[in-house]
């Protein structure tokens, strides 16, 4: 019986050794969303490298249809490699540079606000740009799905992607 007893007892100290290491591992943060490196990293770039217009450009505007997408994306990893926020006040296009800063107007009630590029799309023809929920909310065109646009470049991207590092030394 004591046998027994003590294989017990051991079996029960392994499962419960099993169970905290797990419990760590749980609490384990993932590479891509860490803050320290890639975030100082994405900050240096948008402050230095985008205040220099590519040559031959000016500022540009487009005028077009423009789309928003949400709940599906949420969470996944955008073109420029960072984690998408339905909430956020992003935009994707088809080729201006990721990183570029735009104000978007709402060509039907004049809402504009600024935004930054960070995806690719829309792939929808006709459309020019795929902004986040959060702006389209703000832009007041969640009910219509679409609206119509204008687009002003006011900082151009760098166009390079977050790089993303399991280990962060």
């Amino acid at each position: 019986m004591k046998r027994y007893a003590k294989w017990v007892r051991n079996k029960f100290r392994f499962i419960m050794a099993i169970a905290i290491m797990y419990q760590f591992l749980g609490c384990a943060s993932s590479p891509r969303y860490t803050t320290d490196q890639s975030a100082k990293r994405s900050t240096k770039k948008l402050s230095t490298k985008s205040k220099v217009r590519p040559k031959g450009t000016s500022r540009k505007i487009l005028k077009g249809v423009s789309s928003y997408y949400a709940e599906d994306f949420h969470g996944k990893l955008t073109a420029n490699g960072e984690v998408y926020d339905m909430y956020g006040l992003t935009a994707a296009h088809k080729t201006l540079p990721l990183n570029t800063i735009c104000r978007v107007t709402n060509i039907k009630n004049g809402k504009s606000l600024i935004l930054r590029i960070n995806d690719r799309g829309p792939y929808v023809k006709g459309r020019i740009l795929d902004c986040s929920y959060g702006a389209a909310k703000k832009l007041g065109f969640i009910g219509q799905g679409t609206t119509d646009v204008k687009i002003e470049v006011i900082e151009w991207g760098d166009g390079e992607y977050m790089q993303h590092r399991d280990n962060p030394n």
